[in-house]
């Protein structure tokens, strides 16, 4: 099977080498892109210089949304088996990527998602995530019956039908909540996973209180439309 790692990148620069190197320490095999979404630092710079990953300079900041889709086209185009999207600040640890590419690897499911939340583990996030967490949590639950734990969480991987699928489909700004839907709307398996996780490396989140309030209120309309859309 051939893997790609996705790696949206928005002012790196101090991180995304030590990523793309423990990726490839742990994942020998696995390719790399970077999508460096119209960063002001020196990320796409500081990517290019590790010499082991594909980097692709998006002109504007199109969000995770945008970059992540242009991952997918990437695999989609190249015949990638399997993608693997992954944080360019250093929260997702490469040591998990065979527990979340084992039941895509296994052809048992779809998509699968790393939790921070199934069981518990010393990852603590700060009180505002949480309650959107716990929001969305209610919220996918009440539309489609099912729980997941940790429905934000960016460190998933899927295989070659739903790379097809997002290459030519995928939610915009905050996806990760909205795609879930999707996926269940479609009648695709998506499965979490338990994972390790750890607190951002460098940088600052952008992610404030008040753009946690507007972040629950957008993906709830988001996901609401995408429920009406595919029921009509």
């Amino acid at each position: 099977m051939r893997t790609l790692a996705i790696i949206p990148a928005y002012n790196e620069e101090k991180s995304i080498e030590h990523v793309v190197a423990a990726i490839k320490q742990e994942q020998p095999d696995m390719d790399i892109i970077i999508i460096n979404d119209g960063s002001t630092d020196q990320t796409s710079w500081m990517a290019q210089k590790t010499g082991l990953a594909i980097v692709i300079d998006l002109p504007v900041n199109l969000g995770i949304g945008g970059a992540m889709q242009t991952g997918y086209l990437y695999a989609y185009r190249h015949e990638y088996d399997l993608a693997v999207q992954i944080d360019a600040d250093g929260q997702h640890d490469p040591k998990e990527l065979t527990q979340i590419m084992e039941p895509i690897l296994s052809g048992t499911v779809d998509c699968c998602i790393g939790s921070r939340f199934l069981h518990k583990t010393a990852y603590r996030s700060a009180w505002n995530r949480r309650l959107g967490i716990l929001f969305f949590t209610w919220m996918i639950q009440w539309m489609t019956g099912k729980t997941f734990t940790d429905p934000t969480s960016g460190f998933r991987a899927v295989n070659r039908r739903l790379i097809d699928l997002f290459a030519h489909d995928y939610p915009e700004d905050y996806p990760e909540v909205e795609a879930i839907v999707l996926l269940e709307r479609k009648k695709f398996i998506v499965q979490e996973v338990s994972v390790r996780m750890h607190a951002r490396k460098t940088g600052r989140s952008s992610i404030t209180p008040l753009k946690s309030l507007y972040y629950m209120m957008k993906v709830s309309l988001a996901v609401c439309i995408t429920r009406i859309r595919n029921v009509s």
